[in-house]
Formats: C-alpha cells, structure tokens, sequence
C-alpha cells in the first residue's frame, strides 16, 4: 500500500506543504473495520521519516475499537468519542464533521486518508473538503449497484469518490467502476487489500483466550456454523426469519452447531435473545476480538454473515461463506464460488450444502486465496 500510495502521490499534484518538511497525513478510523484495514496502513507510514501521522478514532464503534487498538498497540492522537446509545447517521455526521473540524485546524494535515464507507469516513472526507485538504480513499470503487444496499454505506461510499483526491482500489474491478464513474485514471491505484496483511499478522502472531480454545474443543465432532449479522438493511424481518431457520437447521441436525458472536446494538440483540437464547448447541457471544474470531473462522464448518469485511478474510482461509444479503459490493468471492449469496433462500441453500457437501469441501482450493495473497505482496511489505 505505500509503494503505491507514494507512488500516485508523485504522480499527481503535490502536496499542500511546500517545504522539504515532514507530510503530515491524519488517519481517521471509527468502526472495527476501519481499524482493521488501517492498522497495517499506520504501522508503514510510521516506517519512514517522510511521513507524520496523526490518528484520530471518531468511536463510532467505542466498545468494539478498544480490545484491537490493544491488539494492534495502535495509539490515538485523538478520540472524537461520538457514540452514544440508538444515535442515527445524520446525529454521528454531525459530530464527527463538528468535532474534527477543530482537529483539522490545529494540525493541518497535508492529506487525511479515511478507508471504507462508514459514516465516519464520509463525515472525515466532508470535512477536509471543506478545508480544501487532500483526500486519500482506500478501499475506493465497491459498488453494490443498489444505492440503498448496503443503508447507508453505499451511498457514503459514491460520496467519498466525488470528493477524494486520491483512489486506493483492491480489485482491477473497483478501478473500473470509478473509470465508469468518471473519476480520472491518474488518480486510481489497484493496490490489494490491506484486511489480508492485518489477518496473517493475527495469525501469526497471536493465540486465542483460554474460553475460545475451550468452545473450540467442546464442538470438535459438531459442524461448526459461524453467524455474524449485524447490517442495518438486515434490521427487523429479515433478521428475525434468517435467525429462526438457522434455529431450526441446528435443531433438526444433531451433528451442527452455531456460534453467534452478538452484535452490541439493540435491534440485534433483542431478536437474538428472544429467537436463540437457551438453545441447545447455540452458543451466544459477547463481541470478540480479532484473534478469537479469526480461530473461528478457521475452525467454522461453514460461515454465515452480512459482513463486507468477511466476504474479504473467508476467501483468505478457504472458507465457505453464505453471504445474507440481496447483492454485493464484493462480487469477487461469488464469481470464485467460494461464497454464495442467500437473498430469501437460507433454507434451502443450508439444506443443499448440508446432504451433499462437495461446494463445501471444494472451497479450501477456491482461486481467490492465491489471487488475494497476490494482491497483498504487492501492496504491502511487513
């Protein structure tokens, strides 16, 4: 990644210092996510004297950052502390753009980089556009297709492209929606994905909890379904039903399990107690860190989930992985075939894959884990 990013920067305008002093670059993170894939962004520029980072976490996600800034030894210069309990998008907008304007001030960044599509990374992009302060995406060009899915992430996502100064795209695919959109192609770099070097520095150099290690045992002759749901777009209905049939697959299947690390927000919560609660072999979680769900993943049977960032680290386990939702902006792992998009057909699509497992099987040689590793070697060198 910073091969590429300083390459496209000399490529390009130069930046707004015009003195041989220090580039002074404010990484912006809010969500788990974000943190993840910036993580190993941070620790590079920290390499070269070049560079001045100034990190500033808005804790759009506060409970969920905490445990990985530990992971990852990652200290903030700032912490906008924005969350509070049932806030909408329009309220964390609203502080982050208010809270980082002062930030922007004092420090004058030459460049802010924010990654993804969050409303944090949005807000950050806003803001430095304001301040005619360069912008740098990673992550830049997924597009669902659909500007309501992901809610409200796709439509953040198409914002940040109309104000970035720089495009950092994971896919030959991501640069080609923005050339489609546009965007100039002196500005775009394919550069991989940064999730991948933050996943094998985890598993590399990190062990899980003694009570990960313990549930791992306790399910070693069960087949091990992994579920994570925590979007938005998956709030209510749709929720509810995709919970009760894994309830009842599990039920029916003697030889399965689930494990659900819960998500901490209410609309998940709720249902989850009420639908999967006290059930034999569900096993109900508090968030975890980064190293205890990788182990899972890792031992997952298979993967169930609504999340952007799993349909990114499955493939880099070989891992097969039914995606809950209609579409995605990820489409790289369905055209490998290791994941398959569910939309309404979780039923079927569970019982297909359970009485003839050879989709199953087959995913540990899917194409997108060399490919993916490719990627990253020339993204990015620990």
């Amino acid at each position: 990644m910073l091969d590429s990013f300083k390459n496209l920067i000399q490529t390009n305008e130069t930046l707004n210092s015009t003195n041989d002093s220090a580039r002074k670059i404010l990484i912006l993170f809010g969500t788990r996510p974000e943190l993840i894939k910036l993580a190993p962004v941070v620790f590079e520029l920290k390499k070269h004297s070049r560079f001045q980072t100034v990190v500033v976490s808005s804790s759009q996600h506060t409970d969920l950052l905490t445990p990985f800034l530990k992971i990852f030894k990652l200290k903030t210069d700032y912490d906008l502390r924005v969350m509070t309990a049932n806030q909408t998008p329009n309220q964390v907008c609203a502080k982050v753009l208010s809270s980082l304007d002062a930030i922007l001030d004092e420090e004058k960044p030459d460049l802010i980089l924010v990654q993804g599509d969050t409303t944090t990374a949005f807000a950050g992009a806003f803001a430095a556009f304001n301040r005619q302060i360069k912008i740098g995406h990673i992550e830049a060009g997924l597009r669902s297709g659909n500007i309501l899915i992901p809610f409200p992430e796709e439509l953040n996502r198409r914002l940040i492209s109309q104000l970035a100064t720089f495009h950092f795209c994971a896919t030959k695919g991501n640069r080609q929606n923005l050339l489609s959109e546009n965007i100039t192609e002196n500005q775009i770099s394919v550069t991989g994905n940064t999730v991948v070097d933050a996943f094998e520095f985890i598993l590399k150099n990190e062990q899980p909890s003694a009570k990960i290690e313990q549930l791992i045992d306790e399910t070693r002759d069960l087949k091990r379904i992994l579920l994570t749901t925590h979007r938005r777009e998956s709030f209510g209905l749709t929720m509810s039903n995709n919970l009760k049939t894994l309830r009842e697959f599990v039920e029916k299947n003697k030889d399965t399990c689930l494990i659900f690390p819960v998500h901490p927000n209410p609309n998940v919560r709720s249902v989850t107690e009420k639908i999967l609660a006290k059930r034999e072999r569900i096993f109900l979680l508090e968030p975890l860190d980064y190293v205890d769900f990788t182990q899972l993943m890792k031992s997952a049977w298979l993967i169930v989930s609504d999340s952007g960032c799993v349909q990114e680290e499955a493939p880099s386990l070989g891992k097969p992985l039914f995606v809950l939702r209609e579409n995605t902006e990820r489409p790289e792992a369905i055209e490998s075939e290791i994941a398959k998009l569910v939309g309404e057909n979780l039923r079927e699509l569970l019982a297909e894959n359970y009485a003839n497992e050879a989709w199953i099987n087959s995913a540990s040689k899917s194409k997108i884990r060399s490919a993916t590793a490719k990627r990253r070697n020339e993204l990015l060198k620990f």
